[in-house]
């Protein structure tokens, strides 16, 4: 009975290993050469592995490695696919099929997921982790087989299976909107500013836009359109607000300043009578002086005397409506019998 426990001990290491390269064959399209590689590929840091040295054992290093492997390979697909198209297509186009999103996407999908190791609470809180444990098994791949096997593997175990290239680079992601979404939810506000203005080699306008929430600086974005660079500049912005929780606190830092002088209290309205006084000379005699007289005692002082007698705020903009109504003036010239004839209508008025 002892042997047999013994025996079994032997066995399922090696059990745990076919396992592995069983499980790898379905994800990959070949065995491992080097298990090695792929084993540190599904560690994730938050187990805390250590070599004999000391040495953390994780997944980060490989993880670096495969984010710039994708980027080539990646980019040469894409270059070679859309013949003719702009930079800015291109670029736009690997980064959708390279983001931590579409990773991580393709991790659960291929069943990466279900390999690494991890401590259950960064793997219910990071939903980076599959998407950086499929850059690391890219970066296992290319030490294990060269370049030209991560480009096997993209092509022929990825594109078509699990993406389809076309409705990925022409899908419109409208990062725009997403970005003026949130700033309405957290009443940020928001801004683009034009930054530069000019024409390349063969005389196409350029644009290049800053985006601003509460007035603090997020990223910026270049194209042939302002709607082009607008888009790139919120998406840039967007993923700045994702992975820098100081770029945040900047921004409610700022907004919480700018709230705070808008609910401070406004000086009291001046007095109109005592304005006119320092530049204008006014005649006594003239109609309207009255009147601004009446209306300054009309809005109340800022110790609140006359407060009870004050007409509502609705009253005060019909009267200065009314005080700065220019409807009566005309271009047309009176004549003299016109003059005359108000003059005399004023006087059996007064009378």
């Amino acid at each position: 009975m002892r042997l047999n426990n013994i025996i079994d001990r032997i066995r399922l290491p090696f059990r745990k290993e076919k396992e592995l390269f069983s499980s790898l064959y379905e994800i990959l399209g070949f065995y491992p050469r080097h298990i090695e590689y792929y084993r540190q590929a599904l560690v994730h840091k938050s187990i805390g592995k250590r070599n004999d040295k000391g040495k953390p054992l994780n997944n980060e290093r490989l993880e670096f490695l495969g984010d710039a492997i994708l980027d080539a390979a990646v980019g040469d697909i894409v270059y070679r696919h859309y013949e003719g198209k702009r930079e800015g297509f291109l670029t736009n186009t690997r980064s959708k099929l390279v983001s931590r999103e579409t990773l991580g996407k393709l991790a659960n999908e291929m069943g990466l997921s279900q390999l690494i190791l991890s401590s259950g609470h960064s793997n219910s809180h990071n939903s980076y982790v599959g998407g950086n444990a499929f850059e690391a098994l890219v970066g296992a791949i290319y030490l294990d087989r060269g370049y030209d096997a991560c480009m096997w593997f993209w092509e022929n175990r990825v594109l078509g299976k699990y993406i389809n290239l076309d409705k990925v680079a022409f899908k419109e992601v409208n990062f725009k909107s997403k970005l003026l979404e949130w700033s309405q939810k957290n009443k940020v506000r928001m801004e683009y500013r034009l930054m530069k203005q000019k024409k390349d080699d063969n005389g196409n306008p350029v644009f290049s836009f800053l985006v601003l929430l509460e007035g603090v600086e997020g990223e910026k974005g270049s194209g042939y359109s302002k709607k082009e660079a607008q888009q790139l500049a919120s998406k840039e912005t967007l993923q700045k607000l994702k992975r820098e929780p100081q770029f945040i606190d900047a921004i409610f830092t700022a907004k919480s300043e700018r709230t705070k002088m808008e609910e401070e209290p406004t000086m009291s309205v001046p007095d109109p009578e005592k304005e006119q006084q320092d530049f204008i000379i006014v005649n006594d005699n003239v109609e309207c002086r009255t009147d601004s007289v009446e209306l300054a005692a009309a809005i109340p002082t800022e110790s609140g005397e006359g407060a009870e007698a004050n007409p509502p705020f609705s009253t005060l903009n019909s009267q200065l409506d009314n005080e700065f109504d220019l409807s009566h003036i005309t271009h047309k010239e009176k004549s003299r019998e016109d003059i005359i004839a108000e003059a005399e209508a004023a006087a059996f008025a007064e009378a």
